[in-house]
């Protein structure tokens, strides 16, 4: 984890042991309203809301999340309590991302328009409106070095824009819907081409010219499942601290971890179940499908492991410490290393469909029904020391 250098202070390296230890130590049962009931003599089930999106502010202080309520909930992550709840009844709200500034967030509309908002949190207030997008916009980041962001849309494009003007400052016609994802210097970003299953790498300053690295994602493990393999389909891409790897989450049952500077398909993270479904009991398509999967999958801060949630409500943390290098010429052929979980806990009730990482303190938040701040349990450790404390007794 990088040091806290607003504070002077170095956070708790992130190790294994700890990771391991990671339990939920506030449950908030109430982050989401729930459905009205049906009307009387309806047969249609009422469907579950859950939380869709959240985000850490740069200083790990402050959580939000955006739900199918139409609420963002803002939450104090040292204290562990709600601090604010806040509507967009007119326009819903998803991808919930805060800008550099811990007071204002940009989101995603659902509904009304596919406008982009730039809210104030602290009066309650828009800032400005970024049109352009023509259908759903399904990934929204901000620049990790400046007031730029980037969004990708159901209508078939990319869009670059800066939180100082309403104009879009450039944009990419693509062959389907895309995700997008900055490296951590803000220099290069990749945009993920679903039904292509291509992840095209961009240097930001010359984004108008041809992509300088065109990666394939095919995973030769498929073909022993069924034949012809099913196709991939890409929800989220994120690039770890070092800018090396890059994490591609997937509504199946794994996620995969690419050589961002060569395109090598390195590793399967495995163990999981895919968020394509909403339900356990529900049947998979023969076409892959997005599901409500797209958050539950992301990297702590020092890269060293990654955290994801699944249908079954469990929350996967897997060790990427020691991923074996490829040289030379990408093989698509070649299989990528298969990771299981270095721990798996139980975590929600229904699908866990957001699990992010504090960027500061060692805490996780995750999300589908209910919302959970994880931290390590501290009773283990005291456990082991009382044990430790009986055997010496028992020696003297």
């Amino acid at each position: 984890m990088a040091p806290n250098t607003a504070n002077g202070v170095a956070p708790i390296p992130l190790t294994s042991s700890l990771m391991a230890k990671l339990k939920p130590a506030k449950i908030f049962k109430a982050a989401v309203d729930p459905a009205p009931p049906p009307p009387p003599g309806s047969r249609v089930p009422v469907q579950q809301r859950h939380i869709t999106g959240l985000s850490f502010d740069d200083r790990g202080d402050q959580l939000i999340t955006a739900a199918e309520d139409e609420t963002f909930r803002l939450y104090n992550c040292k204290l562990g309590k709600l601090t604010k709840t806040l509507h967009s009844k007119k326009y819903g709200i998803d991808l919930p991302r805060f800008t550099h500034k811990n007071t204002a967030i940009i989101y995603a509309s659902t509904k009304e328009d596919d406008t982009i908002r730039y809210h104030s949190l602290h009066d309650n207030k828009y800032l400005m409106y970024f049109r352009g997008h023509c259908q759903r916009v399904i990934s929204l980041e901000m620049s990790p070095v400046d007031d730029g962001f980037m969004s990708g849309s159901m209508d078939k494009t990319v869009r670059l824009w800066d939180l100082r003007t309403p104009q879009c400052r450039g944009h990419l016609s693509l062959p389907a819907p895309s995700l997008v994802a900055y490296d951590a210097t803000g220099v290069v970003f990749a945009v993920a081409v679903n039904h292509y299953g291509r992840i095209l790498m961009y240097d930001h300053a010359n984004f108008d010219k041809a992509p300088f690295l065109t990666i394939t994602l095919e995973d030769p493990t498929l073909a022993r499942v069924s034949f012809p393999p099913r196709a991939i389909y890409m929800t989220s891409i994120a690039f770890s601290s070092s800018g090396k790897y890059l994490l591609v989450g997937c509504s199946g049952d794994a996620h995969y971890i690419i050589d961002a500077f060569e395109g090598h398909v390195l590793a399967k993270l495995e163990g999981r179940v895919g968020l394509e479904r909403r339900r356990l009991d529900a049947q998979i398509n023969i076409e892959p499908q997005r599901g409500c999967s797209g958050e539950e999958v992301s990297w702590t801060p020092d890269s060293k492991y990654i955290v994801g949630g699944g249908l079954d409500g469990r929350i996967c943390v897997w060790d990427v410490q020691n991923i074996p290098p490829r040289e030379g010429p990408v093989d698509l052929k070649l299989s990528p290393v298969s990771i299981q979980p270095l721990v798996k806990t139980d975590g929600h009730p229904g699908p866990a469909r957001c699990v992010r990482f504090n960027p500061r303190l060692v805490m996780m938040a995750s999300a589908g029904a209910e919302l959970a701040f994880w931290t390590p349990d501290q009773t283990a450790d005291a456990d082991e020391v009382a044990k430790e404390l009986l055997r010496k007794a028992g020696t003297d």
